[in-house]
């Protein structure tokens, strides 16, 4: 598959992780506000998008005097992801690049 096609991939991949990874660090702000009503649209929909990948990681780590550690672990985790995504797009395109040379 030539670059041309990769590339943009890989980019829509990287962008979809970035606004995850925004959604996933609001909605963590927003549980320190206990007054929040969950069932409201915005706040409900910001719930199912993130509580899947969250849950993962709190079935792991349980919390610690209150304190979720596991939404730590999670966001390092999508970071790593994120990184190893961004690692393989950029040697797709150089291996393209000298390829073609």
């Amino acid at each position: 598959m030539p670059a041309q096609i990769i590339a943009p991939i890989i980019q829509g991949v990287s962008t979809f992780l970035s606004i995850y990874l925004v959604l996933i660090f609001i909605r963590i702000l927003l549980s320190w506000f206990p007054n929040i009503d969950w069932s409201n649209s915005v706040f409900s929909t910001l719930s199912q998008l993130t509580d899947p990948y969250l849950n993962i990681f709190r079935g792991i780590i349980p919390p610690i005097g209150g304190l979720d550690l596991s939404a730590i672990i999670a966001i390092f985790a999508l970071q790593i992801l994120s990184g190893l995504v961004a690692s393989a797009g950029n040697q797709i395109v150089a291996m393209a690049y000298y390829s073609a040379y």
